[in-house]
């Protein structure tokens, strides 16, 4: 398999219809088209973008298996692009999970379940969901290992610290933002420029943020999604409302970034790890 230097990539900034898993599925099917007539390779959507995110007592009624239909519709339609879509996922009986699935060439490839449940301002997604407790790279192309962080993923720093350990080539960042669904004094969206900013540029590392434009209630999540590359810069954003947005990453501007900022180089992790011990 040959390397591929440059990845065109999207995201597809969209506003759920709560609880509504069919509406939902058309709209990310017309997406997806939308982003092969484009050349998009690798294709992003929200956090649990097939449900919408104040689910409640509706998660009954949208979670689903591994091996459901819809699932199946959403693998057969991305073909050789990689999709990566939100989703409620039943494990067992009653076990719910706030998961990302990435599907390419008729299957599921990878799976990352919401490992940071956050239970705070207006957010208490504890109280529905379980906690992951894996966080595996994906190589969806030759050279192009990647990891998936959830949201609040992004917001515990060992997270992103332990996904980078690994070496990704790209981030992708799901979420689903408000704007005043923390507090009223705190910024969201100037929150989440902030952290992908940091992340993008201190780890050198292309990272793509998905966020939903919906209104669930008193809740406006208010878009923004973003591309940055591996220094840091922001290749693509969007507004507020839906929106297909893409550019190209090149692993080139990665080895440059990791060779000016070598900070998984000289991440020192037998030293994190004892100063850890010592916390324990």
């Amino acid at each position: 398999m040959t390397m591929k230097n440059e990845l065109k990539v999207g995201i597809a900034q969209i506003a759920p219809v709560l609880g509504d898993v069919a509406a939902n599925l058309e709209k990310h099917l017309q997406y997806i088209e939308a982003a092969r007539k484009e050349g998009i390779e690798l294709l992003l959507f929200p956090e649990l973008s097939m449900t919408g995110y104040s689910l409640r007592e509706k998660t009954l009624d949208v979670a689903m298996p591994l091996s459901a239909d819809v699932l199946d519709e959403l693998a057969a339609a991305a073909g050789d692009m990689a999709v990566s879509f939100g989703f409620v996922e039943e494990a067992s009986a009653g076990e719910f999970y706030n998961a990302q699935g990435m599907v390419k060439n008729g299957q599921l490839i990878h799976l990352h379940r919401k490992l940071n449940l956050p239970n705070y301002g207006g957010l208490e997604e504890a109280k529905w969901y379980s906690k992951g407790q894996g966080l595996e790279l994906c190589e969806l192309f030759s050279g192009w290992p990647t990891h998936t962080l959830i949201c609040a993923d992004l917001w515990n720093p060992a997270l992103p610290h332990l996904a980078m350990l690994d070496k990704p080539a790209l981030m992708l960042a799901p979420v689903n933002s408000a704007a005043d669904i923390v507090s009223d004094e705190f910024s969201n969206p100037q929150g989440w420029k902030t952290n992908t900013d940091f992340i993008s540029m201190t780890y050198g590392v292309p990272l793509l943020m998905a966020n939903s434009c919906a209104l669930e209630g008193n809740s406006r999540f208010w878009g923004g999604s973003r591309i940055m590359d591996a220094f840091g810069n922001c290749l693509a954003e969007a507004g507020a409302e839906e929106a297909l947005i893409s550019a190209v990453v090149k692993l080139s501007d990665t080895r440059e970034a990791r060779f000016q900022l070598p900070t998984i180089r000289d991440a020192d992790n037998r030293l994190v790890l004892d100063l850890l011990k010592k916390r324990l």
